[in-house]
C-alpha cells in the first residue's frame, strides 16, 4: 500500500516532535508500506523568512541576519540532538548554509532595489521547506529508514501565479511517477518539500495558503497513492474549535463536499484548496494528531455517510465585514449583480457569502475587513452613475462582524432543521443579519456581530448536541 504523509510545521518544529516522526514513519514502514513523506519548514521559519523580506524591502537589512541567527538555532537543536557531530550533520548544516547565504542575498537585493516581487517573494516563502527537507531525510536515515530528499519543484508543476499558484496535474503526474517510482522501487523513502513547486520553465512558485497539505494530495493523485495521511496537531476535524466549545470533539468521517465546506469558512485543520487534487482523483484524505498517533483521527471520502446527526460542525470566520448595496432602482438596473462582482473581483478579494433580497433592491456580501476599502472604491468608480441618479444609496459596509457556517450532509432534504437553528439562535438572543443556504443544502450561512460569535456558536452546538459521544 502506497502512503503519502504529509507533516505539518508543529510536526517537524522540534526534538520531540520529530521523534513521533521518525516513530510514525518507522511503524508505517514496518507494516509493508512504500511511503512518502511530504514536510513543511521548522513552525515559525516560514515567518522570520518573510518577516525579514518585508523589512527588507522597507530598508531594514539587519532584519535577515537576525532571521538567519534565529533559523540556525532551531536547526542546530534538532541536528545536535539527532546527529550530534557525525559527517551526516556536517553535510546537512552545509545545505542549510548555502540556503541560508541564498536568503540574505535576496534580502540585499531586495533592500538595494527597495522592491519585493511577488516572484522573490515566492523564492524566499519556500525556502523553510527547503531547509527542513535534508535535515529530516538525515534524521530518518539515521533511525535506519532509507530516505532521499527531493525538491517538489522537480514533481510539481503549476502556473505562474505567484504566491497561489495553480498545480498543471497532467505534467505534474508524469514528472513526478518519473522521478519518484524508482526511488520508490529501490526501497526508499522519499522525503519531498511542502508548498513549493514550479512553472513549466522551472521558476519557482508556492501553493498558497494551506501549501503543504495541497502538495501532500497533489502527489497522492500522481502517483494514485491508496491514502494521503496529514499529520498535524489536532485529532483529526472537530465540531467546533474546542478553545470556544470545550466539550467540542473529533468527527470520524466526512465527506470531500462536508470538509470544503467547513475548510472554506475557517475550519484551519485542511484548506480548501487542499481538497481538489484528492477529490479528483478520488483518494481518502486521513487527518491525524503526531502527538496523539492511536487516534482514529478524521477520514475524508467521497460518499456521504448516513449519520443521525444532521449537522456535524460548526466554523466560524472573524475579521469580516459585510458591504451592503440597496436602492428602490437597484430592480431596474440591468445586470447590477453582474458588474458588482466583476468589480469586487478586479480588486482580487475573496467574496465568502453573498444575499440578496428577492424584490432586488438589496444585495450584500461578506469580504474580509482588510479588504473593504479597496472594494468599496471599485464599487463607487463602477456604479457612480448609478449612485448619482439616485438608483443606489451610497454603499454601506459594517465591520466587525463573523460568518458562521453550519454543515453537514444530513441537513439536506431534512425538515425543521432551520427552525431549530434559528429557534437555538433566538433563545440566545442572537441579532443575525444576514442568511444564505448553498444549493447542496450541507451549510446555512449566518452573518453576526463579532461580539455575539462564541455565544452563537455554543448555543448552536447544543442545540445539535454535538459533544454527545455518537455516530458523528
Amino acid at each position: 500500500m502506497l502512503l503519502v504523509m504529509k507533516f505539518g510545521g508543529t510536526s517537524v518544529g522540534s526534538v520531540e516532535a520529530l521523534k513521533k516522526v521518525t516513530e510514525i514513519v518507522e511503524k508505517e514502514r514496518r507494516q509493508g508500506h512504500a511511503l512518502v513523506v511530504v514536510v513543511s519548514a521548522m513552525s515559525g521559519v516560514t515567518d522570520l523568512l518573510l518577516t525579514a523580506a518585508r523589512k527588507a524591502e522597507a530598508g531594514d537589512e539587519t532584519a535577515a541576519r537576525q532571521a538567519r541567527a534565529e533559523i540556525n538555532r532551531k536547526h542546530a537543536v534538532v541536528l545536535d540532538h539527532f546527529l550530534g557531530r557525525t559527517p551526516q550533520r556536517a553535510e546537512v548544516w552545509e545545505k542549510i548554509d548555502a540556503l541560508l547565504n541564498e536568503f540574505e542575498a535576496l534580502c540585499h537585493g531586495i533592500h538595494v532595489l527597495g522592491e519585493l516581487t511577488p516572484r522573490a517573494l515566492d523564492v524566499i516563502g519556500g525556502l523553510g521547506e527547503r531547509i527542513s527537507v535534508p535535515q529530516v531525510a538525515a534524521i530518518l536515515r539515521q533511525a535506519g529508514l532509507p530516505s532521499q530528499g527531493v525538491e517538489a519543484t522537480e514533481l510539481i508543476v503549476t502556473d505562474d501565479r505567484f504566491g497561489s499558484a495553480v498545480p498543471l496535474m497532467e505534467e505534474t503526474s508524469r514528472k513526478t511517477r518519473a522521478l519518484l517510482h524508482p526511488i520508490l522501487e529501490a526501497g526508499v523513502i522519499p522525503v519531498v518539500t511542502g508548498f513549493i513547486a514550479a512553472t513549466r520553465d522551472g521558476i519557482p512558485t508556492t501553493l498558497g495558503r494551506g501549501g503543504s497539505d495541497t502538495s501532500g494530495t497533489i502527489l497522492g493523485g500522481a502517483l494514485q497513492a491508496e491514502e494521503v495521511w496529514i499529520w498535524t496537531d489536532v485529532n483529526g476535524v472537530m465540531t467546533t474549535d474546542p478553545r470556544v466549545v470545550p466539550e467540542a470533539r473529533s468527527i470520524a468521517h466526512l465527506s470531500y463536499a462536508e470538509i470544503s465546506e467547513l475548510s472554506f469558512f475557517g475550519a484551519k485543520v485542511l484548506h480548501s484548496q487542499a481538497i481538489r487534487p484528492a477529490r479528483r482523483y478520488g483518494i481518502p484524505v486521513r487527518i491525524l494528531n503526531t502527538f496523539e498517533p492511536s487516534h482514529l483521527g478524521t477520514l475524508i471520502t467521497e460518499e456521504t455517510r448516513e449519520c443521525r446527526k444532521a449537522v456535524k460542525a460548526i466554523a466560524a470566520i472573524k475579521n469580516m465585514s459585510l458591504i451592503t448595496l440597496e436602492g428602490a432602482g437597484m430592480a431596474g438596473i440591468p445586470g447590477v449583480a453582474g458588474r458588482t462582482f466583476t468589480a469586487v473581483g478586479r480588486t482580487d478579494t475573496n467574496v465568502l457569502m453573498i444575499s440578496q433580497a428577492s424584490s432586488e433592491q438589496s444585495i450584500c456580501f461578506v469580504v474580509p475587513t482588510a479588504d473593504v476599502n479597496k472594494v468599496v472604491k471599485a464599487l463607487e468608480a463602477e456604479l457612480s452613475r448609478e449612485i448619482e441618479r439616485r438608483d443606489l444609496d451610497q454603499i454601506e459596509w459594517e465591520n466587525e462582524v463573523v460568518v458562521l457556517a453550519v454543515v453537514g450532509a444530513g441537513m439536506k432534504g431534512k425538515p425543521g432543521i432551520s427552525g431549530r437553528l434559528f429557534g437555538a439562535l433566538g433563545q440566545a438572543k442572537i441579532n443575525v443579519i444576514a442568511i444564505a443556504q448553498g444549493s447542496s443544502e450541507f451549510n446555512i450561512s449566518l452573518v453576526i456581530p463579532r461580539s455575539e460569535a462564541d455565544t452563537a456558536v455554543r448555543a448552536i452546538h447544543r442545540e445539535f448536541e454535538l459533544s454527545l459521544n455518537d455516530d458523528l
